[in-house]
This record gives structure tokens, C-alpha cells and sequence, in this order.
């Protein structure tokens, strides 16, 4: 007989078992169907990002040629050109406006002037003249007769190979902007774009498809699209890795299960780890004190006063210096935090210190730069590559992908050098490296110091010109759709001194790099509200940097400048583009804010280009959308209808740019633009001309 505590503990261990087998079948039930869901989720999105990416390389293919044929568009419908060429100064005339820009031009690479039986008229490469139809071929020569006698204003725009490159060029005749000649056969312009590797890059930060390359044939394992040419062949490939995001996630499931097994042991593990690590602190605390003089505290690396020691010791006219700066860490504390930013500058650290065998010592100069110094001066380009490569992986922390890039300069140690002149050389070449873009490698040469004292001397000739009213104000009408009267006017800076004219887009990013644009956005406000004061109906707009509108200054500046010029402030408009609100969105706020309070209004320049939405435009309550002048020049009215519709959702005027044509102005009308602004309803003027075009009673006037 069994006794009643046995029995007792049988039916424990039973009720125990069937409640183990219970909940253990319920486990792998849950992880069966788990693994279903994840595996099923894992291929969708796999499948979802790999057609996200092939689409995003079929717009950025569609967006590069327009870009190129709006290009060639502007530089081919235009009456100077149309005279020019057929000119005796022609030669002369085609060099200095399409053939020296060439020569280190971001639109185009080289301009091809063929007259209206294919001969070349002139042809330039990088500013220097070539055999165009040698190079292109019969083809191109064919389209280019075939565009000089096309009254389209569209470009033909094609792929071409070239000595093993791929080109891209758009080509169009070159006319009158106004009434055309009968059976007249023009000239033709031809714009061509490399796209080389770095052009390729571009376009892939631009679109966000990481991996993105242009090669001869598809890479095997990769997504491909091809670049096909006026017959059809293909030319290049664009080739790019597919992330397979729903796969990297899975991956990364998988050893938490393992991971719930061994947490016991690693419990046992870490308490032995840890009293082996306390007898060990005490022998620590002692060497930390000397070892703190000359490292960093966060890296273990040398700082600053270690490297100048290190760089002293290591051998002359062998050792190189390399200065690493991390590309896109400010965004990584932005997202993850501080933490995580800490963990990530641990990693580069290591990975630094350890990144070759000829490392002698390796540092951390503060924030995200860092030094190496390589013993082996003839392999310094290499290296510095070898550096780019390994920080470009991604790095794991805490489960997160985090990825940066790196640029690097370097300098080679000589006698006569001292210490922190060599670091200077080596900082000028990052500096360089930086401008020229992500990942780069650059050398110290006494070029980079003649450039330096040369940007100097620009910065001091623009200073000069601000102080000295060089900058002209002209201002460009804004008319109502619908009935075409003058409203307002937009307020441009235009630049000519005797030298040249420069173009805005020149010395406004030099004003803003130099810390000069706060002087001139106040010459510009000032000057316009003085010059427009007296048209009481004329509304003005008025270009704002991002710089100036996150200075904590310049609503104050504003409103003080309102009140003793008498201006009403509700006359006033600050264009502002989307890229401050996304970037420094807070400081923004604070300026729009405090302005919209005395009745400034704003209005979102460049809309349809970037990534605003509608939450972006109710967040900051703009009072006018100005719609991007490239959406006017598209064939897609359906994504300018589409823009148009989503500012106006929310009842906010609409201003279309870029109004070239009676067409477009149509366009315009038809999709609900209330305003428009182009050449077809005025060019820039002087005060003096647009007091012409003005009533004398400040009444608006209708276009001519």
C-alpha cells in the first residue's frame, strides 16, 4: 500500500510534469508559429525594400537626366547664346560661357557646339578643347542634326560609353527664347555629365541606396539596372547590394534564444569575473594617475599631449600622421544618444589602434577626431585607405547597426618641423578631405595653404564688398494667377564687381561659411524695406539663411529694423527652406515664432524637392508655399497638381517659380497656383525699373 504523503507527492510530480509538458508544448507552439511569423516577415521586407530600391534607382536615373537636359534647356533657349554662336566672337564666346565652366562645373562635365549639319563648331572636356564626334560617334552626331532642326522644348538625353566611362549627355538646339525663325536649322548645344564614382556616390546619399556603383556588366548577387543607349545596347550598369533589412533583423533573433540558456552561467561567470576584477582595481588606481596625463579618458588612446610626445619620438622622413575625423557621428548621438556615441567612439578607437601592423601609436584628439601615427611614409595614401575601408563597416551596439564613415588627412614628419606644425599640415589636409566629401583621403601639400590664403582673400573681398554696397538688391515681381496684377516682389542679392559678376550661388555659401551672411541678410533687409517703403500695397519677400534664422539674435534684429523704418510688418515674407526646420527644427521654431507675433509672415521656399509634408507645414503654420521651379519644368503636371493640392489642403497660398512660359503660367492656373514668378512675368530689376512698371500711387499693375 502507498503511502498518503507518497501518493501525495506522486500527484505534485505528475500535476508538475503535465504542467511542464503543458507549458513546454504551449513554448514550442509559440516558437513554431514565432519562427513562421518572423520568417514570413523576414522575406517581406526583404521583398518590400528590395522594390523600394529598384524604383529609388529608376528615379534617381530619371531625376539626373532631367537635371542635366534642364540644364542644357537654360543655357540653349536663350537669345544671347542664339546670337553668339553664330557670331564672329563665337569661339571666344562658347569658351567663356560653356567651355571654361567646364572645367570644374558640379552640372556638367564638357559642352559640344555642332552646327546644323553635324560639324563641330567647338568642343570642350574639363575646359579643354577634343574631338567630339571621334569621341561620341556617328550617333551623336546624327541626334544633334536631328535636335537642330527640333522645335521641342525638350532635350534628347542619352547614355553614351566613352573610353570606358559612361557618359551622359542632352542636347538641344540652340534658339531665340522668344519667336522662332522659319525653316531655320539651328545650331545644337550639347551638355555631357561622367558619372563617375564619386558622381555615383552622390546620387546614392542622395536616394538613400547604400552600395551603389556603376561598372561594366551586373554584378553577380546584386540588384542591376541598365543603362541603355540610343540603340537600345546597354552602355553601364548601376549595381547596388540588396540589404535584405528583414534578414539582418532575423539574424539577429536567433541567439537571443541561446542567449536565455546561458544566462545562468553567465551569472556564475561574471560574479568570479567580477572579484577577480576588484583585486585587480586596487592595482589599477595606482598606474591610472600616470596613465590620465597622457591618454584619453574615454578611449584609452593618447590625447593630445601623448600624440605630440609620440610624434616626437617617432622616427623623421618615415613617419606619417594621419588625422581621422569620424563622417555622420552627430547624427548618431542625435538618434541613439550619448551612450551609444560613447560606445561607438570605444570601437574606432580599438579598431584604429589595431588597424595595421606599421601603427606606432594611435590617439583621440577630442569629439569624434582622432590620430595614427604609421611608421612606412611610402605606403601613407594606403593606409589612409585602409582606414576609410575599416570605419565604413557597420558597428554593433546593443543590437543597433550603426554606421559612420571616416576622412582622413596626413602629413609626412620632417627635421625641421616642429610637433604641432606637423598636426596643423596634417589638420589641413582633413580639412580638404572634408570638403571634398565623405571618405576621402587626402595628403598636405603647399597647395592646400595657398588655397587656404586664397579663401581668405575671398572672404576679405566679399567683407569689402558688403561694407561698400557692392551687393546690388534687385527684385523680381510676384503675380496674381488669375488676373496678373503685381503683388509683391521678391528681394535678390546680385553681385558684379569689376573683376566679374559672381553668382549668388558662390558667394552666399561664402558668406555663410565665413560668418558674413548675418551682415549681408541685414544689407538685404534693410535695403529692400528702405527701396519698397513707399508701395504701401506691395507685399516683399525676403530670402533668410538657415544661419541667420537659428541665431537667437535675428527675430529681435528684425522687428527693431520694422519699427524704425516705419515697414508694416505684415508686408514683410522670410522664405525659409525645409532643411533648417529639419535639422535645427527647435531654434527655427523660436524665430518664426517670435516674428510671426508681430505679423511677419513666412513662406517654405524650394516645396516638392525634399522631404516636407504635410505636418512639417501645419507644425510651422506657414502663410505661403513656393513650389520648386524643377516641378514646373517637369512633364509630370500630375506631381505638380499633387503638391499644389497639399499645401492648399490646408489653405495656404500657393507661389509657383520658374514661369518661363505662357504654358506653364497655364499650368499653373489649372493646378491652383495664386501667385507666379518667372521671367514670363518679369526679370530681376533695379528699384528704378521696377518704379517703371509701378503705378506712382503704389497700386499694383497688371503684366504688359
Amino acid at each position: 500500500m502507498i503511502p498518503v504523503k507518497t501518493k501525495r507527492a506522486i500527484r505534485q510530480n505528475r500535476g508538475v510534469i503535465l504542467a511542464t509538458t503543458f507549458v513546454l508544448a504551449i513554448a514550442f507552439t509559440v516558437a513554431f508559429l514565432s519562427g513562421n511569423v518572423v520568417t514570413a516577415m523576414r522575406d517581406a521586407a526583404n521583398s518590400i525594400d528590395a522594390n523600394r530600391s529598384v524604383n529609388a534607382v529608376q528615379a534617381a536615373v530619371s531625376s539626373i537626366k532631367k537635371k542635366l537636359g534642364a540644364t542644357v534647356r537654360d543655357n540653349a533657349v536663350w537669345d544671347d547664346a542664339y546670337a553668339a554662336v553664330s557670331s564672329q566672337d563665337a569661339d571666344a564666346w562658347i569658351y567663356d560661357n560653356w567651355g571654361s565652366t567646364s572645367e570644374d562645373y558640379p552640372l556638367y562635365d564638357g559642352a559640344i557646339v555642332l552646327d546644323a549639319k553635324g560639324a563641330q563648331v567647338k568642343a570642350y572636356l574639363k575646359g579643354e578643347e577634343f574631338d567630339a564626334i571621334s569621341a561620341f560617334g556617328p550617333d551623336f552626331v546624327r541626334r544633334a542634326i536631328a535636335a537642330s532642326g527640333n522645335r521641342s522644348p525638350d532635350p534628347l538625353v542619352n547614355f553614351y560609353p566613352f573610353s570606358g566611362h559612361v557618359m551622359m549627355l542632352a542636347t538641344m538646339a540652340v534658339q531665340p527664347f522668344g519667336d522662332q525663325p522659319e525653316n531655320e536649322a539651328y545650331k545644337s548645344l550639347t551638355f555631357f555629365k561622367e558619372l563617375t564614382p564619386d558622381y555615383v556616390t552622390t546620387i546614392s546619399e542622395d536616394f538613400q541606396i547604400e552600395g551603389l556603383v556603376l561598372s561594366d556588366v551586373p554584378q553577380p548577387g546584386q540588384l542591376t539596372r541598365a543603362l541603355h543607349g540610343t540603340q537600345g545596347q546597354p552602355v553601364g550598369y548601376l549595381n547596388w547590394p540588396e540589404l535584405r533589412p528583414g534578414t539582418a533583423v532575423y539574424d539577429q533573433v536567433k541567439p537571443r534564444l541561446a542567449m536565455l540558456v546561458g544566462l545562468f552561467i553567465l551569472f556564475l561567470v561574471v560574479v568570479v569575473v567580477f572579484s577577480a576584477l576588484e583585486l585587480r582595481k586596487e592595482r589599477a588606481v595606482a598606474a591610472k594617475a600616470a596613465h590620465d596625463a597622457s591618454h584619453d579618458y574615454l578611449t584609452g588612446l593618447l590625447n593630445r599631449v601623448g600624440l605630440v610626445r609620440a610624434i616626437g619620438e617617432a622616427p623623421e622622413r618615415t613617419s606619417v600622421i594621419h588625422l581621422v575625423d569620424l563622417d555622420g557621428f552627430k547624427a548618431v548621438n542625435d538618434t541613439w544618444g550619448h551612450a551609444v556615441g560613447d560606445e561607438l567612439i570605444r570601437l574606432v578607437a580599438r579598431k584604429l589602434a589595431t588597424i595595421h601592423p606599421d601603427v606606432l601609436a594611435a590617439a583621440r584628439l577630442g569629439g569624434d577626431e582622432f590620430a595614427v601615427i604609421q611608421h612606412g611614409a611610402s605606403g601613407a595614401a594606403e593606409f589612409g585607405a585602409r582606414i576609410v575601408r575599416a570605419l565604413a563597416e557597420p558597428f554593433d551596439i546593443d543590437g543597433r547597426t550603426v554606421e559612420v564613415g571616416a576622412s582622413v588627412g596626413f602629413a609626412v614628419k620632417a627635421a625641421h618641423l616642429p610637433e604641432l606644425e606637423i598636426i596643423r599640415r596634417a589638420d589641413m589636409a582633413l580639412y580638404r578631405a572634408k570638403e571634398d566629401g565623405r571618405g576621402q583621403v587626402v595628403a598636405f601639400d603647399e597647395q592646400l595653404d595657398r588655397e587656404r590664403e586664397d579663401r581668405a582673400f575671398a572672404e576679405r573681398r566679399l567683407k569689402t564688398a558688403i561694407e561698400d554696397d557692392e551687393i546690388q538688391i534687385v527684385f523680381q515681381p510676384l503675380v496674381a494667377a488669375s488676373g496678373g496684377e503685381i503683388t509683391g516682389v521678391e528681394a535678390l542679392a546680385r553681385w558684379a564687381p569689376p573683376t566679374g559678376t559672381v553668382s549668388p550661388e558662390v558667394f552666399i555659401p561664402l558668406a555663410e561659411k565665413s560668418g558674413l551672411i548675418e551682415a549681408l541678410t541685414r544689407k538685404m533687409l534693410l535695403g529692400s524695406i528702405r527701396a519698397v517703403s513707399s508701395w504701401q500695397s506691395l507685399e516683399l519677400s525676403v530670402n533668410v539663411s538657415p544661419i541667420q534664422l537659428c541665431n537667437p539674435n535675428f527675430a529681435g534684429e528684425v522687428k527693431t529694423m520694422l519699427v524704425e523704418e516705419d515697414f508694416d510688418a505684415n508686408r514683410l515674407i522670410l522664405e525659409v527652406t525645409e532643411g533648417v526646420l529639419i535639422s535645427k527644427p527647435d531654434r527655427a521654431r523660436r524665430s518664426i515664432d517670435a516674428l510671426r507675433a508681430v505679423g511677419v509672415r513666412f513662406a517654405m521656399d524650394d516645396f516638392g524637392t525634399g522631404h516636407a509634408s504635410v505636418g512639417t507645414l501645419r507644425q510651422f503654420g506657414f502663410d505661403k508655399v513656393k513650389i520648386d521651379r524643377s516641378l514646373m519644368s517637369s512633364d509630370n503636371n500630375e506631381v505638380l497638381k499633387a503638391t499644389i493640392h497639399l499645401a492648399s489642403s490646408l489653405d495656404i497660398p500657393v507661389t509657383a517659380e520658374g514661369i518661363e512660359t505662357e504654358e506653364q503660367a497655364q499650368t499653373a492656373r489649372e493646378a491652383g497656383c495664386q501667385l507666379l514668378q518667372g521671367h514670363l512675368c518679369g526679370k530681376p530689376m533695379t528699384v528704378e525699373q521696377l518704379r517703371d512698371r509701378l503705378i506712382p500711387d503704389g497700386r499694383p499693375l497688371r503684366i504688359a
